[in-house]
């Protein structure tokens, strides 16, 4: 293969296959991977400002029976410590998100075995019933299928009800690694990696924007993350031409403080700055069909973040005012408005803060601090 004739090829966006993605990651220097993601992200971003936003994690229900190896957050449905999330809870997040400027709740949870689809319909409309205003970018594929099997129901069957009770838009949580042999590994009681692009494909088909994310750095191949991102590039070309389908692609970093995955399998985190960096690069070169590259702060820090600004990224994500999924894995970083506002003009970029559909929103007032949880 040629270096010159792929750099040429993707800057076309034309699809390079997993092969040719491959021969870039491993040929070309990091300054040379990131130089190419931010030719293609002029082009497909059409901007250079770095967007932001502002919302709030909710756990629906800590109760879960997938027994993920990198999950410290969830519970067996009998301890002692399971909740489900009252609705005086949630009435109280929300007004609080909402002082703080936020316009969106990302709800997810476990897989809880007593909680179908009836109850998550009551709780949208409940949710819009009482705050129409806020976004419900809510639930994911694994937690989809898990509906649908504890109710032996279809995908489009779950996810036109959900949308009808008031879910605006579903996160690409639970991908991790799309291989079955990682997901057996790591994940076997979530849905296949199939099972996930399937209920993604009929989440666009039904209207419903998504966003795509990638946990690696544990067990993992690299062909199986190039296979990830195929995959994922696949589903988003059959999308309905009016639909937007992903949205964003998210990749991170396995957490590994104190998972199973590390106590017991002794897998531990061994991502560099430089690894991120040319995941993020070849993440925006891999897929010129998804516009939004987003990079993971929280994760990696607010130096490597701005770094990938420069490689491909043009999205900061959320200052979450509140998650504790992958903060209960070791992920210590926070930022605030004001602090992701710095970061990104630091970086040499203009800040916009977004919608989850991309749209502008205006910097509303709020009180200018987070609540630690």
């Amino acid at each position: 293969m040629n270096s010159k004739q792929l750099i040429q090829k993707a800057l076309r966006k034309d699809f390079l296959s997993i092969d040719e993605g491959l021969f870039l990651f491993k040929n070309l220097a990091t300054t040379d991977l990131m130089w190419v993601a931010n030719e293609l992200r002029d082009k497909i971003a059409l901007s250079k400002k770095v967007t932001w936003q502002i919302d709030r994690n909710v756990n629906t229900t800590n109760a879960c029976i997938a027994n993920c190896k990198f999950c410290n957050f969830f519970r067996h449905p009998k301890h002692s410590e399971v909740y489900v999330t009252t609705i005086n809870t949630y009435k109280k997040k929300i007004e609080e998100t909402i002082r703080y400027g936020g316009d969106q709740l990302l709800l997810q949870g476990g897989h809880h075995p007593d909680l179908g689809l009836d109850y998550y319909v009551r709780l949208f409309k409940e949710l819009k019933s009482l705050y129409p205003n806020i976004k419900l970018h809510a639930l994911g594929p694994p937690e989809i299928a898990h509906i649908c099997k504890i109710g032996s129901y279809s995908h489009e069957h779950v996810l036109t009800a959900l949308k009808e009770a008031g879910m605006d838009s579903m996160p690409g949580a639970g991908a991790e690694i799309l291989s079955d042999r990682v997901r057996r590994l790591i994940s076997k009681g979530k849905c296949t990696g199939q099972e996930w692009l399937d209920i993604m494909h009929v989440a666009h088909k039904v209207g419903i924007t998504t966003s795509a994310t990638m946990m690696f750095g544990h067990i993992e191949t690299l062909e199986e993350r190039f296979d990830h991102l195929v995959r994922i590039r696949e589903i988003q070309s059959m999308k309905p031409s009016k639909e937007n389908g992903f949205l964003a692609f998210i990749p991170w970093p396995f957490m590994d403080h104190q998972t199973i995955l590390k106590k017991v399998k002794g897998i531990n985190n061994s991502v560099t700055r430089d690894e991120y960096l040319r995941m993020i690069a070849i993440s925006r070169i891999m897929l010129p069909n998804i516009i939004n590259i987003q990079t993971s702060w929280l994760t990696v820090g607010a130096e490597t973040a701005q770094l990938t600004l420069h490689g491909g990224a043009n999205d900061m994500g959320s200052i979450m005012i509140e998650e504790n999924v992958v903060s209960a894995a070791g992920a210590p970083h926070r930022f605030t408005a004001k602090s992701i506002q710095k970061c990104i003009k630091d970086a040499g970029f203009e800040p916009q803060l977004r919608t989850q559909l991309y749209t502008k929103r205006e910097i509303p007032e709020m009180e200018e601090q987070i609540i630690n949880y």
